[in-house]
This record gives structure tokens, sequence and C-alpha cells, in this order.
């Protein structure tokens, strides 16, 4: 069922389409690289983590080439979905049949003393380009604090592939230690830590890691922090601060389709950072949109 804010989008679509055709017309389309998305499919080669209860509906490469195509998005990084959890072979199918369209991000159990072998054969035999980390900010997520969380960072660096976290701004304090033993890591937050507009002081946990030059930033969700329709100007103004403190060369885009579904269709949510950086440069706006995600996850583009 769609809320009020839903409905406000919608009414936005119109002039929205209209202002596309003719800024199209008065310079190129900008490279687009979503630097987040998850796949999955229903098929009994590849089956759902026991326990878990993904969605009704498939969210399959092949659907995701379909949208990159039809909204100019030339290519994509993939992240593990939970569905599987440690499970990557779907993901890796996926990254073996389409190796010029996408780079995957896997998932390794944080409290297996043997993730990092795991990580390494998934990144030198399967093509992975990195891990993703989700810490929940309660007692259950209190491994990124343990002793195997050194030795995972540690072989990351030493496969030069980036290391992704989940986590909410009170874990950030978390990451300092791991950071400043991996200064050569390059590491990714997700989503702004999902900080909230409306308590600005919880985006302060996330800027004071700009102080570390590899840690950057995904400035995604922003549709679903905002309290407001679109063009979503409270989380707008919470991304201004993300790319003023860490810069637009470490800040990137990213749409979340399909768990954006919730949100906006992908069309919609690729539109929202198209074109709403409007306030940056020309040569940060394409930073953020293509040039901060090939520095992390090259396509030789």
């Amino acid at each position: 069922m769609l809320n009020r804010r839903h409905l406000l989008a919608a009414s936005f679509a119109a002039p929205f389409a209209s202002h596309l055709s003719f800024a199209g017309a008065a310079e190129a389309a900008p490279l687009l690289i979503d630097s987040h998305v998850h796949v999955w499919k229903r098929d009994p080669a590849f089956p759902f983590a026991q326990g878990r209860k993904p969605p009704e509906f498939d969210a399959s490469a092949e659907m995701l080439l379909a949208l990159m195509q039809a909204n100019g998005v030339s290519r994509t990084v993939i992240v593990q979905v939970i569905h599987y959890r440690w499970d990557n072979s779907y993901l890796a199918d996926v990254l073996k049949r389409y190796p010029d369209k996408f780079q995957g991000i896997c998932r390794v159990n944080p409290e297996d003393p043997a993730a990092p072998e795991h990580l390494s054969r998934l990144t030198l035999e399967q093509g992975f380009r990195g891990v993703r980390l989700s810490p929940s900010d309660q007692a259950d997520g209190d491994w990124i604090r343990g002793p195997l969380m050194p030795p995972l960072w540690r072989r990351c660096a030493e496969l030069k592939v980036p290391m992704t976290v989940l986590a909410s701004p009170q874990r950030m304090a978390d990451l300092v230690p791991l950071i400043e033993a991996n200064p050569d890591l390059t590491v990714v937050i997700d989503h702004m830590a999902d900080a909230l507009p409306e308590q600005p002081q919880q985006l302060d946990a996330l800027l004071a890691l700009a102080r570390f030059p590899k840690v950057f930033v995904k400035i995604s969700h922003v549709p679903r922090l905002s309290k407001q329709a679109y063009p979503y100007a409270d989380a707008f103004d919470q991304v201004k601060r993300v790319i003023d403190r860490f810069g637009a060369g470490r800040c990137m885009w990213g749409t979340d389709w399909p768990i954006s579904l919730s949100e906006l269709p992908y069309d919609k949510m690729v539109a929202v950072y198209r074109d709403n950086l409007g306030f940056l440069s020309a040569a940060d706006r394409q930073q953020i949109l293509s040039g901060t995600v090939q520095k992390i996850w090259p396509f030789g583009l």
C-alpha cells in the first residue's frame, strides 16, 4: 500500500520526466555505475539459507541487467544478499556469466575462525572484490570488537580488496582500531551508516572517520532516511555534510535495488541521485556517479 510520502513522490514523476528530457537535450547523459545492489533467484541449484524467508519475488541478474539498460546504468557492484547467508554460490555464478557488467562483494561468517581462508578462496578462485560485514548495534554484534576481526581485516588488506561495513552510528567507533591497524585497507561504509537526518548528531560518528584517507562512504538510502517527499531535502542536507567532510572523491551513490523497491522503483531511485547533485561541480558530480566506484571496483571504462 502506498503511503502519503510515496504518493507525493509519484506526483513529481511527470515534471521530473519532462525535466530529464530537456536536460538530456542540453548535455550528454552522465556515466552511471551503481555501487550497491543485491540479486537472488528461486533456483534449486542455489538454495536459500535454512531459516531465511526471502521475498516472494525474484530479483535475478537478468532482471537487473534489463533495468540497467533501460536507465543508462553502465555497470553495477552486487553485494551478497543475506538470504543466502555465507553461501555465495549464486552471486559467484552471476559474476562468471557477466564478468564485464558486475563486480561482487561476498559475505563470510565473521564468527568463524576460518573466515580469512574463505575470503581468500572467494577472492582468488571466484573473483569477488571485497567482503561485507554487518554488525548489529546490539550485543549480538559485539563480534566486531572480538579477536576474530583483526585476522579477517588483515587478510582483506593482504588481498587488496575492500572491506565494506553496514553498521549503525553506534558502531563507527568500534571500527577505528581495525582501520588504524590496516592503514592501506580501503574501507567502505554503506548507506551513510543509516544516520537519521532528524538526529544530526548521529552523523558525527561517521564524519569522524573522514580523518582516515582510505575510508569511503555510500550516500545511499536517501529516500529511506528522509521524512519528506521527493526531493528528500532533509536527507540531502545530510548528503552535503558527508561530501563536505569526505570529498566527492570518497563518496558514491547506490540504489540498494531491490530492497529499495519498498520506497521507489529502480528508475526513480537512479533519478534521485542523477538529478539532485546540482549543488556540486560537474567534475564532483561525475566523481560520485561513477568515478569513486571505479577507484574501488575498477571496470576498465
